[in-house]
C-alpha cells in the first residue's frame, strides 16, 4: 500500500474547526484511491476524542460506504502523543 497524496482539508479557530466533507471525499476520488486515513491535531493536548471527532469519523465511514472508500484510520495527534480510532477499536 503506497501513500498517494495528502491534503490539508481545514484550519481551526481556538476550539473548533468546520470540515466539509465533500473536500474530504473529493481529494480522494481525484486521486482514484480506495482507503483514506485521516488526521488532526489537538493542541490542547488532550488526546481523547471529542463528540465532534466521533461524529466526523462516523460521516466519513458512512461517506465511504456510498462510494466504495475504506476508512483506515482516524487519528488525534497531540505533542507528546496520539489517539488512533482504529487501534482503539472504534470501527
Amino acid at each position: 500500500m503506497d501513500v498517494i497524496g495528502y491534503r490539508k482539508i481545514a484550519d481551526g479557530g481556538l476550539d473548533t474547526v468546520m470540515v466539509d466533507m465533500r473536500l474530504i471525499m473529493s481529494s480522494v476520488l481525484l486521486c482514484n484511491a480506495t482507503r483514506i486515513a485521516v488526521a488532526h491535531n489537538h493542541p490542547s493536548g488532550t488526546m481523547r476524542p471529542s463528540a465532534s471527532d466521533r461524529s466526523l469519523t462516523n460521516k466519513i465511514i458512512e461517506a465511504g460506504k456510498v462510494l466504495d472508500i475504506q476508512l483506515l484510520d482516524h487519528i488525534v495527534m497531540t505533542t507528546n502523543s496520539y489517539y488512533s480510532f482504529r487501534d482503539e477499536g472504534e470501527f
